[in-house]
């Protein structure tokens, strides 16, 4: 399984983009993964908020391939321990998949068609986090999986 993770917009702080290539580095030992950037989308000030979700939507599903599964990063979505978390990439794995796309919207969140088109959501916290310090967040959370997976010292609990 390849896992891809998409993402609205560059990550401007240099500290954060050093800190999601470590774990990017990191995650290359146990899976194929990785992380795109969709760039922001252009003159938002003259878009109403479902229009940019809208043009955001159709740069998501240009992105995907018909056999991918589409997960997204969503406030109303289920939280996860980090066991469980791993417990759910191992049978997104043994199912077969072959992509598995974790999406990071805009700031107004997704468009309906994406929601439709999505095979569920995950949420990281009921908290509100920056956009870019959520790709740190995943990965981090991806990296832990796979050492739970593979009982490394990584994790305690």
């Amino acid at each position: 399984m390849k896992i891809k993770l998409l993402a609205i917009g560059k990550t401007d702080d240099k500290n954060l983009q050093t800190l999601i290539e470590n774990y990017q580095n990191r995650l290359k030992h146990y899976i194929n993964f990785e992380l795109e950037l969709i760039p922001d989308i252009k003159n938002v000030k003259n878009l109403s908020e479902v229009q940019q979700k809208e043009k955001e939507g159709e740069l998501i599903l240009s992105k995907l391939a018909p056999t991918d599964q589409l997960i997204l990063l969503d406030e109303k979505g289920k939280e996860f321990r980090s066991i469980q978390f791993s417990e759910f990439l191992q049978k997104k794995m043994n199912a077969g998949i072959k992509q598995l796309v974790l999406v990071i919207g805009g700031p107004y969140g997704f468009s309906e068609t994406v929601y439709q088109k999505a095979q569920g959501k995950i949420s990281l916290s009921k908290m509100t986090f920056s956009h870019q310090m959520i790709r740190l967040f995943m990965v981090e959370q991806l990296y832990r999986a796979f050492t739970i997976l593979k009982n490394e010292p990584y994790h305690h609990e």
